[in-house]
């Protein structure tokens, strides 16, 4: 039983795992040879010695001996227990070895083929010396992470000598071997070898197949319909047998449109739904889809509407707008967001028509005019609300004709083109500021400070909402100084600060202070947003005169209200809608007092508040919170 002596060290080759499948080791390699050189052995008896029979094959030239390639390279302890010729042959082999051929394995020899196809191409770069050893003896690749001699690397606080400056360094686990080897380099040569030794290894990326890139959605698919997109689908299919259902009832036909608003759903064939003789009340939300016969047939099917409002009603012409009172002569509330193609002399027109008007809201139509503005003071003598919003041809002449109007409840005159200035406020405020409940100046320039102390505070009587959006005029001083001195007469104000002579008339005074005073009582609905002038002295102002009522409140944009000011808010027990937005001081420990004083608090905007993560003020009770930003709070 022969003993392989082969010392491989490095990687098992595709050759070798080749030769060994297909049953070719040494062993039968060595036989094959040895039956070759039996002739040539059996000639020569007459020569005494194996080192005879080795000087004779010294004169041999190697091209004729292409078979002894494969057999020198086996051990000489082989050699010594065989008298053939096979084994005589390593007498020659030379008596020390280099480096290099220690480290060879014998393991991964090639055909004889290979072989002598290696040989040539060795011939032909002028490399080859005449050497059987095969490419399988080179060194493993891990030898150069241990200095390329085999031995372990040094422990971690222990000296060494670099190999390329040879000082002395000490080892740490950054230290990284020398290439070529052997031994170790310092921090300076291997960073001037251009290698960072303290840089971490690339964490591959994980890559996302090509069908997950086409099935990527931004939405929510839900897998089944919702129970209301399923009814409104089986209402519109079968419009014409809708009434096998019964009396529906206004508030479920009041969600039904709704629904239908979420998807533009609403077209002229299932909008005979809605309609009814006996309808007082209708209201679309998205009229984008009726067309104008489908708006004429509106009014023919339902005369005795008294309240009408259409959104985003934008096909609604002249015609359309005419035929109202002749079809719907009851009409007393009308409410339009977007009749952009009503023409000035239909307004003048229907406004005459409709002397019983009582709501008159309208907003984005460019072509109301001035004329038209009078036509409504002269002719709707029992209009309570009015809201004339985003109004282009509102300016300073409207305080006329709005003054002429009988005493108003609600009075929306937000976002015009040019807008009314100081002196027209006044006027406004004085006529109907007793009875105004509602008043929105958002983006009105001329309304400042001396509007609201002079008029508002001692006109305003019964208002409950107010909103003064964007009005650039106003300023944090004289905000506070409003809300703080509300609750007060201007007449005792005035009488802290007269001077009074001694030869003055005492009663004049006494009758001043005993004038009766009602104050307004405290705001339910408020909105300073994008004021930039407005501060913490505003709001805490109007926090300290409102708090005890205050369910909606909007300070989007005060950027420069403090956090002791923003923590007046949890004051508003009764706060249900909170914006503040874009307010920078605003953090999550101001939230978590809100949030826990606000008990009937259900939504919050947030947007732009970059201190704000969300994280410590999460409460039981369900709260919309809009805006948080992923990365708030760094």
């Amino acid at each position: 039983m022969s003993r392989r002596g082969n010392n491989v060290r490095g990687p098992t080759s595709a050759l070798t795992e080749f030769l060994r499948e297909s049953g070719i080791n040494p062993t039968t390699i060595a036989r094959r040879v040895a039956t070759r050189n039996q002739p040539e052995n059996q000639q020569d008896t007459s020569v005494a010695g194996p080192s005879n029979s080795g000087d004779n094959m010294e004169d041999v030239p190697e091209e004729g001996q292409p078979e002894e390639s494969a057999p020198r390279a086996s051990n000489g302890r082989r050699g010594r227990g065989r008298n053939t010729g096979y084994a005589s042959d390593e007498l020659d082999e030379p008596a020390e070895e280099s480096p290099v051929k220690k480290w060879k394995s014998t393991k991964g020899r090639a055909t004889p083929a290979a072989k002598a196809k290696a040989k040539k191409k060795a011939k032909d770069d002028g490399e080859y010396e005449g050497s059987s050893e095969d490419e399988y003896r080179a060194k493993p690749k891990n030898l150069w992470s241990v200095g390329g001699n085999g031995s372990p690397k040094p422990p971690v606080g222990s000296f060494e000598t670099c190999a390329r400056c040879q000082k002395q360094f000490t080892v740490t686990k950054y230290t990284m071997a020398a290439n070529p080897p052997p031994g170790y380099l310092c921090h300076h040569c291997v960073k001037a070898s251009g290698t960072d030794p303290f840089k971490k290894p690339a964490v591959p990326r994980k890559r996302v197949n090509v069908t997950e890139k086409r099935d990527v959605v931004s939405y929510q698919e839900r897998r089944f319909p919702s129970l209301a997109a399923m009814c409104i689908e089986l209402i519109t299919r079968y419009i014409d047998d809708v009434e096998a259902l019964g009396d529906i009832g206004s508030v479920n036909m009041d969600e039904i449109a709704k629904a239908l608003s979420k998807n533009r759903g609403l077209t002229p064939q299932n909008a005979h739904l809605f309609y009814d003789v006996l309808n007082k009340k209708l209201r679309f939300y998205d009229a984008t889809n009726l067309t104008p016969d489908a708006l004429m047939t509106l009014a023919s099917l339902n005369p005795n509407l008294t309240h009408l409002h259409l959104d985003y009603c934008g096909r609604l012409t002249s015609p359309v707008l005419l035929a109202f009172p002749t079809s719907m002569p009851q009409l007393t509330s009308l409410t339009l967001l977007g009749p952009f193609l009503v023409r000035a002399e239909a307004w003048i027109e229907f406004l005459k028509a409709m002397p019983g008007l009582q709501v008159f809201k309208i907003t984005q139509s460019p072509r109301f005019d001035l004329e038209c503005m009078r036509t409504l003071a002269d002719s709707c003598k029992n209009i309570g609300e009015l809201s004339l919003r985003e109004i282009g041809l509102m300016d300073n002449e409207f305080a006329d004709p709005l003054c002429s109007l009988p005493s108003l409840r609600v009075l929306d005159l937000a976002s015009p083109g040019i807008g009314i200035d100081e002196d027209g406020w006044m006027k406004i405020i004085e006529k109907h500021g007793g009875t105004l409940e509602t008043l929105d100046a958002s983006k009105h320039e001329g309304f400042t400070d001396h509007v609201l102390q002079e008029s508002v505070r001692e006109y305003a009587r019964v208002l409950f909402e107010l909103k003064l959006d964007e009005c650039l005029s106003l300023t944090d001083e004289g905000v506070a100084q409003f809300f703080g001195n509300w609750a007060y007469p201007i007449s005792v104000l005035k009488n802290e600060d007269y001077d009074m002579d001694v030869d003055s008339n005492p009663v004049d005074v006494s009758l001043a202070s005993l004038e009766p005073f009602t104050p307004n009582p405290p705001l339910r609905i408020l909105s300073l947003a994008r004021n930039q002038e407005l501060s913490s002295a505003a709001l805490a102002a109007a926090i300290v005169h409102s708090a005890q009522s205050l369910t909606w409140l909007s300070v989007n944009g005060l950027r420069s209200a403090s956090s002791e000011a923003l923590a007046q808010l949890k004051r508003a027990k009764e706060l249900c809608y909170l914006d503040a937005g874009w307010c920078r001081e605003l953090d999550d420990f101001v939230m978590k007092d809100v949030v826990t004083a606000c008990t009937k608090l259900n939504e919050i905007k947030v947007w732009g508040c970059s201190r704000i993560r969300g994280v410590g003020w999460g409460v039981k009770r369900a709260i919309k919170v809009h805006g948080i930003e992923p990365s708030g709070g760094m």
